[in-house]
């Protein structure tokens, strides 16, 4: 029997196929998932906020699915993998490694040249690799703490609060937080910031 998942505004569906990549049998509601997942995510912030990681390897393809694996891989069988099919929104799925890889680059030459701020380096790069969407699901968490961890390990600076409440289920914490991520769409980037910091 398959799960029926219950979306909100701003999450991406599943396929069939994908949803075969659950791990867990015993997992028969949406609460139990967001449960274990929220476990699993936890389990890979303590991993990654309390190890050391060069700057250097942060901002790689390899970083950034290996990341994704730690923070779903007791739960999703395709975690860390690039998703293999089309979604409501992101790019064609063929683009991901050159999109990623054009952002990765990107970033760099952010930094090296002093182009943004150190808050606004890591908030670009948060909105700018969810709009990629590389991950059949969980980009959006993906993306908030790829941007903590540039802001931690490569700035020395504290990570974001995000609003300080969980962004995953329905709320005016999430609404206000998608309708800064729709100001980024459009090039405003100030809203986003400043929901990062609130």
């Amino acid at each position: 029997m398959g799960l029926n998942f219950e979306y909100i505004h701003g999450q991406t569906p599943l396929d069939e196929e994908e949803k075969d990549g659950l791990l867990i049998p015993t997992i028969a509601t949406q609460s139990e998932l967001d449960e274990f997942e929220q476990q699993n995510i936890e389990d890979a912030v303590q991993w990654v906020l309390t190890k050391s990681v060069p700057a250097e390897k942060i901002l790689t393809e390899h970083f950034v699915r290996d990341l994704h694996k730690h923070m779903y891989g007791e739960i999703w069988a395709w975690a860390g993998n690039f998703r293999k099919t089309n979604k409501n929104l992101g790019i064609d799925k063929w683009q991901i490694p050159m999109a990623l890889k054009a952002l990765l680059d990107d970033t760099n030459y952010w930094m090296e040249n002093n182009i943004y701020g150190p808050d606004e380096v890591a908030i670009r790069f948060k909105h700018k690799i969810v709009s990629i969407h590389c991950f059949p699901n969980g980009n959006g968490r993906h993306s908030r703490l790829m941007a903590d961890i540039i802001i931690d390990k490569i700035f020395n600076q504290p990570v974001f609060s995000w609003g300080s409440e969980e962004l995953v289920k329905q709320s005016i914490n999430r609404t206000n937080y998608i309708k800064a991520v729709k100001e980024a769409d459009n090039n405003n980037y100030k809203p986003l910031l400043s929901f990062a910091r609130s």
